[in-house]
């Protein structure tokens, strides 16, 4: 299973990413240019139930529920556009939650004005 530790030294690595605790001190949530991607519920964590929300197209997010008893609408996020991913017992490998990862964060990314997304490199024509 991915650990908390992999999962935030993922996520920071990607462009202009921050990691903040907005809404209280045991929720750690990732950012792309101030936008939230990721949202991991620490004490959740240190209970042994960890858990990360994700951003998701709907139709995908649909298909993964269907597909995998671990994913699960988002808590406290609308249901429609966030899954919760339990990690125990989930059944795939770290590899897919990095995946999924990254489709959140490029789903954020894809859901900004132009002149915010502008300020990635992934966006600049000269790279």
């Amino acid at each position: 299973m991915i650990t908390i530790d992999e999962i935030q030294s993922f996520c920071l690595k990607k462009e202009k990413t921050t990691q903040e605790f907005p809404f209280d001190e045991s929720t750690l949530v990732y950012k792309v240019l101030g936008k939230i991607f990721a949202l991991c519920p620490l004490e959740a964590w240190e209970q042994v139930n960890p858990s990360v929300t994700l951003k998701c197209d709907p139709d995908y997010a649909e298909e993964l529920r269907h597909t995998h008893d671990t994913i699960q609408p988002g808590f406290h996020s609308n249901k429609k556009h966030w899954n919760t991913i339990y990690l125990n017992n989930c059944g795939f490998n770290p590899e897919f939650l990095l995946e999924l990862i990254d489709h959140s964060y490029d789903m954020v990314v894809q859901n900004m004005p132009k002149k915010l997304s502008s300020q990635l490199k992934q966006n600049d024509p000269k790279i």
